[in-house]
C-alpha cells in the first residue's frame, strides 16, 4: 500500500538529473532515480491538487521558501504559481467525470428526439382535422367549396357595396372549368340536327363524284369543309342513275319540317336526302329558296307527325371569349359535337370558286372544331339556340372556322321560305381598273409625285365611262380629300352611296381638272 503510495507521488514528481543532491545521504533516502521535491506542490495521500495548491501558495505569502542544499538550508524568494484549474487524477473520480460528460450529450440527444416527435404528430393532428373539416364540410355546411354561384354572389355583394364609395367594379366570369350542360345542350339539339346528302344523275361512263361546277373544285370543297363523291370509288354506271356527291348538314327550326343549311351543300344537287333522327329512312327534301352571295338554302320535308327544332337565337348578345357548340356530321360520323370559344366578330371573308366570288360579311369566328361534313349545321349558344350556322374553313391553320350569324339569317329568312328572290345589298362602283404610280411615270405622266391613283382601264357603259374619265387619268382627290394610293381610292368610293355624286380630281397631260361621277350600283351592272 506504501508502495502504491509512493508511486502515484513520484508520478507527478518533475524529471531531475540529481546533481544537486548531497552526498552523504542514507541509502533509504536516495533511493534509485529518487527527484527532489516540487517547489510548488506539496503532496498529501489525501489532499486533492486544487487543496494542495492552495495551502502552498498561503505558505510562499507568509514566508520564504525553504531549500535544502549541500551548504545547508537557505531562504529563497519563489514567485508564486497562478491558479491552476483543478484536475481529478483519482481514476474513480474521472471515471465520474467521464461519466458525468456521457449523461449530458445522452440527454441532449434524447431532448431533440422528444422535440421532433412532437413535430410530427401535431403534424399528424393538423392534417387529420384539416381532411376531416373539408371531408365533412365542418364550417361550409351543406354548400360546395367552389360554386359559380356563390362567386358571382359575392362579386354582386361587393360590387354593389362599392357603390356607395364611388367605386365602378364589374363582375369578373371565374369559370375554371368548361361548361356542365354540354352533354344537355347536346342531347336536346340532337333530334333537329340532319344529315344532308346531295346527289347527281351520271352522265354514263365512270362516276367520279363530280356533279356541277361546285364539286368540280376541289379547292373550293376543301375550304368549305365538305364531304363529297371521293369516298366513294370509281365504278360503271348506267346513264340517269343518282350518285352521292356531297354530304353535309343542316337544322328543322319549324315543326312542319323547314330546314336551313348553306347553299353551296345542295349545289348542282338533282336529288337532296336527309336523315332525320328517329326515322328509319331519309327524307327527299325540296328546295324552296337559296342566295349563292349570303351561302343560305332553306328545304322542305314532310312528315306524319311535328318535326323537333332548334330556337334561333340572337348572335349580337353574345361575346367574344363565351362558349360556343358546334354540332354536325365531319366525315360521315354523324351527330358529332365540338366545344370552343367565340374567337371574334364581324370577320369578312371572300372564297372564290367557278361562278364567281362569295363575299362573306359579319361572319362569326369560332375555335370549334369544324370539319368536312359540318357545314350548315349550328353554331349554339350555352343556352342550346342557334346563334350561326357553320360554314367555312381556314385551310392553312387550325381552330379557324367561321359560322353565319342569326343576325344575317333573320332578315332573308321568310324570303328563303317563300322562294322569294332576295334584293342584294347595293354595291358602289365606278367602273375603271386603278393602279399605283411607279416613280418612272411621274416625269412621263408631267406629275409632281407619286400620290394617287392610275386609271388603268375604262369599263363600257359604266360610270366612269360616261362621267368622261380615260385610261392614263391621275385620281388624285375624291370630293376634296387627297388619296395617295388606290387603296384609298377604293376604300372612299366603297364609303359612298349608290346614286351619289362624287368630284373626282384628276391629272391629265399636266393639267388639273374636275370631274363628276354618280357611283353606280355593281349588281345592276351585272344584271344588264
Amino acid at each position: 500500500m506504501e508502495d502504491d503510495k509512493k508511486d502515484y507521488k513520484d508520478f507527478f514528481k518533475p524529471q531531475h538529473d540529481g546533481s544537486d543532491e548531497p552526498e552523504n545521504q542514507d541509502s533509504e533516502q536516495i533511493a534509485p532515480k529518487q527527484e527532489r521535491p516540487s517547489y510548488y506542490y506539496s503532496y498529501g495521500p489525501y489532499k486533492s491538487a486544487f487543496q494542495e495548491n492552495k495551502q502552498a501558495q498561503e505558505d510562499a505569502a507568509a514566508r520564504p521558501t525553504s531549500v535544502s542544499g549541500s551548504s545547508g538550508t537557505s531562504s529563497v524568494e519563489v514567485t508564486p504559481p497562478k491558479p491552476l484549474r483543478p484536475f481529478g487524477f483519482n481514476p474513480d473520480s474521472s471515471q465520474a467525470a467521464a461519466s458525468k460528460e456521457w449523461d449530458y450529450d445522452r440527454k441532449r440527444r434524447s431532448s431533440s428526439r422528444s422535440v421532433f416527435i412532437s413535430f410530427l404528430a401535431g403534424a399528424l393532428v393538423v392534417a387529420t382535422l384539416m381532411f376531416s373539416a373539408d371531408k365533412m364540410n365542418l364550417f361550409t355546411g351543406n354548400q360546395p367549396l367552389i360554386s359559380n354561384n356563390s362567386v358571382e354572389a359575392s362579386t354582386n355583394n361587393a360590387a354593389s357595396s362599392n357603390n356607395g364609395n364611388g367605386a365602378n367594379l364589374q363582375n369578373v366570369g371565374l369559370d375554371i372549368n368548361r361548361p356542365n350542360n354540354i352533354s344537355q345542350i347536346a342531347s336536346d339539339a340532337g333530334p333537329a340536327i340532319v344529315k344532308i346528302e346531295t346527289l347527281v344523275k351520271s352522265k354514263g361512263g365512270t362516276n367520279n363524284g363530280s356533279g356541277g361546277s361546285f364539286l368540280d373544285d376541289p379547292f373550293f370543297r376543301q375550304f368549305f369543309g365538305d364531304e363529297g363523291g371521293s369516298q366513294n370509288e370509281q365504278q360503271p354506271n348506267g346513264e340517269g342513275e343518282l350518285q352521292q356527291v356531297g354530304m353535309g348538314t343542316g337544322f328543322l327550326f319549324e315543326k312542319s319540317g323547314y330546314i336551313l343549311t348553306n347553299e353551296h351543300v345542295i349545289e348542282g344537287a338533282d336529288e337532296i336526302r336527309v336523315t332525320v333522327e328517329g326515322y328509319d329512312k331519309p327524307f327527299v327534301a325540296k328546295l324552296l329558296g337559296n342566295s349563292y352571295d349570303l351561302d343560305l338554302a332553306a328545304l322542305k320535308i314532310e312528315g306524319d307527325k311535328d318535326f323537333p327544332t332548334l330556337p334561333l337565337g340572337n348572335a349580337d348578345n353574345i361575346n367574344v371569349g363565351d362558349w360556343v357548340v358546334a354540332i354536325g356530321n365531319p366525315y360521315g360520323f354523324d351527330h358529332t359535337v365540338t366545344v370552343g370559344v367565340l374567337s371574334a366578330k364581324e370577320r369578312p371573308i371572300d372564297i372564290p370558286d367557278s361562278k364567281g366570288t362569295r363575299k362573306y360579311e359579319h361572319l362569326l369566328q369560332t375555335d370549334a372544331s369544324i370539319n368536312p361534313g359540318n357545314s350548315g349545321g349550328p353554331l349554339l349558344n350555352l343556352n342550346g339556340e342557334v346563334i350561326g350556322i357553320n360554314t367555312a374553313v381556314s385551310v392553312q391553320a387550325q381552330g379557324i372556322g367561321f359560322a353565319i350569324p342569326t343576325s344575317t339569317i333573320s332578315k332573308v329568312l321568310d324570303n328563303l321560305k317563300n322562294n322569294v328572290t332576295i334584293p342584294k345589298t347595293p354595291v358602289p362602283y365606278v367602273g375603271v381598273g386603278l393602279q399605283n404610280i411607279d416613280k418612272d411615270w411621274v416625269t412621263e405622266l408631267k406629275l409632281e409625285n407619286t400620290e394617287g391613283a392610275l386609271v388603268g382601264t375604262v369599263e363600257r357603259r359604266s360610270p366612269g365611262f360616261k362621267a368622261g374619265l380615260r385610261p392614263y387619268d391621275v385620281i388624285v382627290d375624291i370630293n376634296g380629300e387627297k388619296v395617295k394610293s388606290r387603296e384609298e381610292l377604293i376604300v372612299k368610293i366603297q364609303a359612298t352611296k349608290v346614286g351619289d355624286k362624287a368630284s373626282l380630281g384628276v391629272i391629265r397631260d399636266g393639267s388639273r381638272i374636275e370631274i363628276s361621277v354618280e357611283v353606280g350600283d355593281r349588281n345592276l351592272v351585272a344584271t344588264e
